[in-house]
C-alpha cells in the first residue's frame, strides 16, 4: 500500500514555476491549439486558468491524516460500521488532465475511537483534487483511514465517469468504473463485505 500513496512529487516550492510562468504556459497552449490571445475574450484566461487549478488541484497542499485530525473516545461501546454514503467528488485523470466525477462511499469498524463524519468527506475531496487514477485514489482513501484510525476494517467503493471516455477516444458517455478496496475485517471477513454492500445497495 505505501508503494501506491506515495509523498507528493514536485511539491517542493523552490521547484514550482511562478504564477507568471504558469500563466505563458497557458498562453503557449492557447496559440498552440490555435487562438488568438490577444482578442478579448483569452486576455484574462491564462489568469483565470492558474487561479482555477490553485483550486482544482488544491489537494497538493493538503495532507489527509492531519485532516482527519481529533477523534473522540466516547462512542458508549459502539463497534459496528460506521458508513458514509454518496460522497460527491470532482477528480482529474493523470494521463488526459481532463475530470473524472463521480461519488464515493466509505465505511470502517471502530476499534475504540470514530472520527467527525465531515472528515471523511474531506479525505474524499483532498485525494480527488489531485491528478489520479481511480484505483490510486480509492486505495489512498483507504490506507490514510486505516493509518490515522487504526479502525478493525476500512470499506471503500467509488464510481465514477471519466470524461477521457465521454470526451475522446472511444466516446461513451454514460459508462461508469467501480473500484473497491478493502482493509482489515473487511477484507479477511466475507460477511463484513457482504454487510457494507447491503448497507450500501440497501
Amino acid at each position: 500500500m505505501d508503494a501506491i500513496v506515495n509523498p507528493l512529487p514536485g511539491t517542493d516550492e523552490d521547484n514550482r514555476p511562478t504564477q507568471a510562468e504558469a500563466e505563458a504556459a497557458v498562453s503557449t497552449l492557447l496559440r498552440w491549439i490555435g487562438d488568438d490571445t490577444t482578442r478579448e475574450g483569452l486576455i484574462d484566461t491564462p489568469m483565470r486558468v492558474v487561479k482555477a487549478y490553485k483550486e482544482l488541484f488544491s489537494g497538493y497542499d493538503q495532507d489527509a491524516e492531519e485532516a482527519l485530525g481529533r477523534t473522540f473516545e466516547e462512542v458508549a461501546g459502539y463497534d459496528d460500521i460506521v458508513l458514509i454514503k454518496d460522497i460527491p467528488f470532482f477528480s482529474h485523470c493523470e494521463h488526459h488532465m481532463v475530470p473524472i466525477i463521480g461519488k464515493a462511499h466509505v465505511a470502517y469498524l471502530p476499534d475504540g475511537k470514530v472520527v467527525g463524519l465531515s472528515k471523511i468527506a474531506r479525505v474524499v475531496e483532498i485525494f480527488g483534487r489531485r491528478l489520479q487514477t481511480q484505483e490510486t485514489l480509492t486505495a489512498q482513501i483507504a490506507h490514510a483511514i486505516d493509518e490515522t484510525l487504526r479502525p478493525r476494517g476500512v470499506a471503500v467503493m467509488i464510481e465514477a465517469e471519466h470524461m477521457c471516455m465521454a470526451m475522446r477516444g472511444i466516446q461513451k458517455q454514460g459508462s461508469t468504473t467501480m473500484t473497491t478496496t478493502f482493509t482489515g475485517a473487511f477484507k479477511t471477513d466475507p460477511h463484513e463485505q457482504v454487510r457494507f454492500m447491503t448497507m450500501l445497495r440497501g
